[in-house]
């Protein structure tokens, strides 16, 4: 195994752990910044009021994105299997 299979390995794997944790993450920063929003409009000053709308904003996602990310992750884990004779070998 050469030094720039090892770096595309880690290229890929990074890639892929960026596209799938996007989702959630872009769904928690959206509904924690409308939550902020209400608070500053309400003055309500409750740190533990964003975690609700947030777990289950995320527990949606999930479950929209959900076939989305298993779909991609499974065509990942099909393709290092692939080459997986290149890279041990």
């Amino acid at each position: 195994m050469t030094p720039d299979m090892v770096i595309k390995l880690a290229e890929q794997a990074i890639y892929m752990i960026i596209l799938l944790s996007a989702p959630m993450l872009l769904t928690a920063l959206a509904v924690g910044l409308m939550v902020s929003v209400f608070q500053a409009m309400t003055q309500i000053q409750e740190q533990t009021l964003s975690f609700i709308p947030k777990i289950v904003a995320v527990f949606i996602a999930l479950l929209i994105f959900g076939p989305w990310m298993l779909t991609i992750l499974m065509d990942y884990t099909r393709d290092l299997m692939q080459q997986l004779p290149q890279i041990i070998g």
